[in-house]
């Protein structure tokens, strides 16, 4: 069994450890939290073994394998370097890192200390995801000329932190690693040029952002996100036979085909989205690699400079 240390007690937390409870080889061993009774608190109700009153004690532990870090988004890469230099294999929410420096920093040390890490993108293990890179591989939808992703949930407004761009807050921070590496994913084409527009008030992050991307090969895509309404999400991949919709793309358990001869929905049906992305860091463990052959570096790395650069235009204008 691969054992499991959680860093943090975050809203995704308990539906994060249900995909491990219920892959092949992963078990939950310990969780830690900056304050002893919340990490107790969801010990007892997640049926958690161990709980620790700092990440330093959980990072001691040496029945454990790998810790998933579900921090707010500036503690993404203190505490992976921490968990690094202890040893530690690292699964790291999203979005990895707030900068490029860090990210690859991450990397490197990862590598240094014969340590995996892998950012948590959920997404692209989905067995939907799988028949979409498929049927693009296909040529069933013909060459992909356009992808757009739409995410508009309120949310984020519960976050206390969300406002703040040193938090890492932020409508783009907060969701823009799903649609990047989702459009980097299923076409395998790599990020050329970039640039977009952002709601932002004066000494906050955007509540709302708009991103063009032109991709390697001639591809564009347009991610739109938002905080200030709600509406159904969704991500649409448009090609010179057709089109692929998958609603809910970062969960999805179904996607329709259109052609102009047919119209095929097709449904994989899941009990939990994580379990897919766990039995990956799982096999990747067992085969002592560093880096996952799926959400690599360069896919992770890409998107964190794409955020970043974008961010730094905004905050200049």
């Amino acid at each position: 069994m691969i054992n499991y240390g959680i860093v943090s007690t975050a809203s995704i937390v308990p539906r994060f450890v249900t995909g491990i409870k219920e892959s092949a080889e992963g078990q939950v061993v310990a969780i830690a939290a900056r304050e002893l009774d919340k990490a107790q608190k969801m010990a007892e109700e997640l049926a958690i073994p161990q709980a620790y009153g700092s990440y330093a004690e959980l990072f001691a532990d040496e029945t454990i394998d790998v810790v998933y870090i579900a921090t707010y988004n500036r503690g993404h890469y203190p505490v992976a370097k921490e968990a690094l230099l202890a040893g530690k294999h690292v699964l790291l929410e999203k979005p990895f890192t707030l900068t490029l420096d860090e990210g690859e920093e991450l990397f490197a040390l990862a590598q240094a200390n014969q340590c995996f890490i892998m950012e948590a993108q959920k997404a692209v293990f989905l067995p939907i995801t799988q028949k979409v890179k498929e049927t693009i591989a296909s040529g069933k939808i013909g060459a992909v000329k356009y992808m757009k992703a739409f995410m508009a949930f309120q949310s984020g407004r519960t976050i206390p932190w969300f406002h703040s761009l040193e938090a890492g807050g932020g409508a783009l921070y907060g969701s823009g690693s799903y649609p990047i590496e989702y459009m980097q994913y299923v076409t395998g084409a790599k990020i050329s040029e970039v640039s977009g527009t952002a709601v932002m008030a004066p000494g906050e992050s955007d509540s709302q952002c708009d991103v063009s991307i032109l991709f390697e090969g001639g591809i564009q895509g347009n991610l739109f996100i938002t905080i200030e309404f709600a509406e159904d999400s969704q991500f649409v991949i448009y090609g010179e036979k057709g089109k692929i919709e998958i609603p809910h793309f970062w969960r999805a358990q179904e996607m329709t085909i259109t052609t102009d001869n047919d119209k095929e929905d097709i449904q994989l049906p899941h009990q939990n989205e994580f379990v897919f992305e766990v039995d990956h860091v799982n096999n990747c463990l067992a085969k002592g690699l560093s880096e996952s052959p799926v959400m690599t570096a360069d896919l992770t790395l890409q998107t964190v400079e794409l955020v970043e650069k974008m961010y730094q235009q905004w905050e200049q204008d």
